[in-house]
């Protein structure tokens, strides 16, 4: 039987478990959100992508440099220009990759753009990779950082007629930075979310098992305040609506992470006159590249020559 001693501990007990559960919530929980070199997400097991050898001859020796520009905040942001491997280049492809991730996801495909005459631009977006910054923005600050990328190499390079690739994350910032500069000419976005609070609480439900929208809400607008970006901002289909460029929208059907709903949300929302649904039998988040195969490839080879 408890005592009035042992009822006195448990309430102080259970006051302070409380106390100490609203402060994570407030101030901890957020950063898993934004903070990419957070060491407890470090911990978590992810699905890395499935990366699909396209290129025909691997063994050419490609014209690469690496370099560094300062984005539009001042960070000094990394990234890798490949040249054509044809005498002249057909346009300028920037990549874009994932959450958590960093260029050397698109070294195949850099590869292959190379080997088929365009030049190809492998980022590290902001807090990624070799770039400076702690906290994702998920396309807030990372569309002005394309378009500070693309005063780069205009300038520096003397490079013109850009397009985007980017997968998952970096689909988002890509619909994102198609809607922000029209020197972006046209667009691949594969796997991309719609809206960032509504991806916050899928993953809530798909990783905890349960999700309730104002929870998530809590957490998105908290993430925003720590990181210093406007949520409300990170809207990939508000982009859409005013991108008229040629653009392939891209998604696996049974992916789990970010389902092909928003794909297809994000799709009826561009006015553009030149674009193009790929819905990828099979394919889940990671995999799209590899199940995809040569033929997918060869889809998205015809649409970027024809630009």
């Amino acid at each position: 039987m408890l005592t009035k001693k042992h009822v006195k501990f448990l309430k102080i007990v259970t006051a302070f478990t409380l106390i100490l559960g609203l402060l994570a919530i407030h101030f901890f929980v957020p950063r898993l959100i934004s903070e990419i070199k957070n060491p407890v997400v470090g911990l978590i097991k992810r699905n890395k992508n499935v990366s699909f050898d396209v290129a025909s001859n691997n063994a050419s020796k490609l014209n690469q440099k690496a370099f560094a520009f300062n984005s539009f905040d001042g960070l000094k942001l990394s990234a890798q220009l490949t040249y054509s491997s044809l005498d002249s280049s057909k346009g300028t492809v920037i990549l874009l990759h994932g959450i958590r991730s960093n260029k050397d996801q698109f070294k195949n495909v850099i590869d292959f753009l190379s080997e088929n005459g365009f030049n190809a631009v492998a980022l590290d977006s902001r807090a990624h990779g070799k770039s400076e910054g702690d906290f994702c923005s998920f396309g807030v600050h990372e569309k002005k950082d394309v378009a500070s990328l693309i005063d780069y190499l205009s300038k520096h390079e003397n490079l013109s007629h850009f397009g985007v690739w980017g997968q998952s994350l970096g689909g988002a910032i890509g619909l994102q930075a198609m809607g922000y500069d029209q020197r972006i000419k046209f667009g691949i976005i594969e796997s991309a979310f719609s809206e960032f609070r509504t991806i916050v609480n899928d993953y809530f439900d798909l990783h905890a098992g349960f999700s309730y929208t104002p929870f998530s809400n809590y957490l998105v607008n908290r993430a925003g305040q720590i990181a210093a970006f406007d949520s409300n901002d990170a809207s990939p289909i508000k982009y859409c609506e005013t991108i008229n460029q040629p653009i392939l929208i891209v998604h696996g059907n049974i992916d789990e992470r970010i389902n092909i709903k928003y794909a297809k949300a994000n799709f009826s929302k561009i006015p553009s006159t030149n674009k193009e649904f790929i819905e990828i039998d099979s394919a889940n988040h990671s995999n799209v590249w590899k199940v995809g195969g040569e033929a997918y490839f060869n889809r998205v080879l015809a649409f970027i020559n024809k630009q």
